[in-house]
């Protein structure tokens, strides 16, 4: 009984530890995963189309056309996001939100 545990405790170990090796994928064959994320990675954050209504929701009105921050943080250019940075964070508690400006933020202009 104790060899039985003993061996199962080393195979689980093993797996863990990743001293079991996974199969290898076929040459040519790239996994679903692997296409998803690279997708993702590639697809471009649009001002207008995904971070205008999060700052628009979350700041307006001060700082929108009219709002008493507009003159000297105009939250509906892009500039001034990347000026801000991850400054905006103090707001934008939700981390999809926080995700898609941090994206934005790491894309060439």
């Amino acid at each position: 009984m104790r060899i039985v545990l003993l061996l199962i405790a080393t195979g689980l170990l093993l797996v863990e530890s990743g001293g079991i090796a996974r199969p290898a994928a076929k040459a040519g064959v790239v996994s679903s995963a692997l296409i998803a994320n690279s997708s993702t990675a590639n697809a471009r954050v649009d001002f207008d189309s995904q971070l205008k209504p999060i700052f628009k929701s979350k700041c307006m009105p001060c700082h929108f056309s009219g709002g008493q921050m507009y003159d000297r943080l105009p939250f509906d250019k892009p500039d001034t996001i990347r000026k801000l940075g991850h400054r905006l964070f103090t707001r934008i508690k939700d981390e999809n939100e926080r995700r898609l400006i941090d994206d934005f933020l790491t894309q060439a202009p």
